[in-house]
């Protein structure tokens, strides 16, 4: 590069701090936008599988994930009684992934340590957000939630599902693909019976709750279940939680504690789960990357992974466009091609998922723990954790060029 090209990333979570590293050591000049006041600590259990992990690798970051590891030890389902049905252990060493990733980390943690990992020649603006884009054949000009405007070579909306600023750029052509499931997550206290399995319970009337272990002395709670259109939305936190009574009302297990922790909780979080499905991730001078790209969504898997991956690739893509002299536009080609075999196979979900994981009858939830048990089953977990052990890409990375060996 003769001259030191702009790039502005909207979205602080996972796709774009990731993205920030891999620009910043491309030769770019990064600045990162994120509507949160500050980064946001905590969030759910997620995972780094498959190519995702090979791309920490790269960065010099899986051990610093490790070290921050949940402690969650393997996922159980369980009955209403607290018996054990199955259990599938995290399988440490062979390169697949069961239920449980060897990887297990809290959302906002992972989020911290791509931050920091950062070079100091990234911008961060917290508080802020795109209201207005202008793409233009010399640059995309923005306006900030701040007033102010400013001009990039290249814009990366690597924001959430509902990303707002995908909406200015690529309108109503991004489609959302509903998958008639609501999965609500919250931190409740840690009691004496938690352990560090992830424990899973599946009830009639297409309804699942769980428990998580987490690193930080307290339990992370689902409470999942099925409809057929949305229900929820425009409700507020107290109306969230009486809906929530509602909808487990009578079951269970660890259901009632889960239910009254709820009204100690301040990180209630509501989602109808959607995956987008995108014709194109690029127009001009802006590219999508992360959810507001592909969302493949809890019951597809592997989301955490795909950001990361797909960061790196955009980035790997762009930094031999400048090694060429080559513009944006056949880098942008080259990232959406390599990375949508792999979107387009975790969004390609099984017949029937994810209400088939949330049976409406008895006889069906109990056809679904027989289910377990024969996974569960030394010869055929193995298969499994094949099948589970997230994005896997079957080809060599694209070659990174970092900025200074040019």
């Amino acid at each position: 590069m003769t001259e030191q090209q702009r790039v502005l990333v909207t979205g602080a979570s996972v796709a774009g701090p990731a993205a920030a590293f891999w620009l910043d050591r491309a030769g770019y000049d990064v600045t990162v936008v994120e509507k949160a006041p500050e980064l946001r600590p905590g969030g759910q259990n997620i995972d780094v599988r498959a190519t995702g992990r090979d791309v920490l690798r790269l960065m010099g970051l899986e051990d610093a994930v490790r070290n921050r590891n949940t402690g969650e030890i393997g996922t159980r389902f369980v009955a209403e009684d607290g018996t054990v049905v199955s259990e599938f252990g995290v399988q440490e060493g062979d390169g697949h992934d069961g239920p449980t990733a060897e990887l297990e980390i809290l959302r906002g943690a992972l989020s911290q340590i791509l931050v920091e990992a950062c070079p100091d020649g990234v911008t961060w603006r917290f508080g802020t957000s795109i209201t207005a884009v202008v793409d233009g054949p010399d640059g995309v000009e923005v306006e900030l939630s701040d007033g102010t405007r400013d001009r990039f070579d290249l814009l990366v909306v690597a924001e959430g599902v509902g990303s707002h600023t995908r909406g200015l750029v690529f309108g109503d052509e991004p489609q959302e693909k509903a998958l008639g499931m609501y999965c609500s997550y919250a931190t409740i206290e840690r009691t004496a019976d938690d352990d560090r399995w992830w424990n899973w319970l599946v009830v009639p009337g297409g309804r699942q709750a769980g428990l998580r272990p987490d690193d930080e002395g307290t339990t992370r709670a689902m409470l999942n279940f099925v409809v057929d259109s949305p229900t929820l939305e425009g409700l507020d936190g107290r109306q969230l939680r009486a809906a929530l009574r509602d909808e487990f009302s009578g079951v269970g297990w660890q259901v009632p504690r889960i239910l009254d922790g709820l009204d100690d909780s301040d990180d209630l979080y509501v989602d109808y789960l959607r995956q987008i499905m995108c014709p194109t991730w690029h127009r001009g001078r802006v590219v999508l990357l992360g959810d507001a790209a592909w969302c493949v969504t809890p019951v597809g898997g592997g989301g955490t992974s795909l950001a990361i991956t797909g960061a790196y690739v955009l980035a790997a893509a762009l930094s031999r466009a400048s090694e060429d002299g080559t513009d944006h536009t056949a880098a942008l080609d080259e990232f959406e091609q390599w990375m949508r075999p792999l979107v387009e196979d975790a969004q390609d979900l099984p017949p029937g998922v994810p209400k088939a994981a949330a049976p409406q009858t008895r006889v069906g939830a109990q056809l679904l723990k027989w289910g377990t048990k024969v996974a569960a089953t030394p010869l055929v977990q193995g298969l499994a954790s094949r099948l589970t052990s997230g994005p896997e890409a079957g080809r060599e990375l694209p070659r990174f060029v970092d900025a200074a060996a040019r």
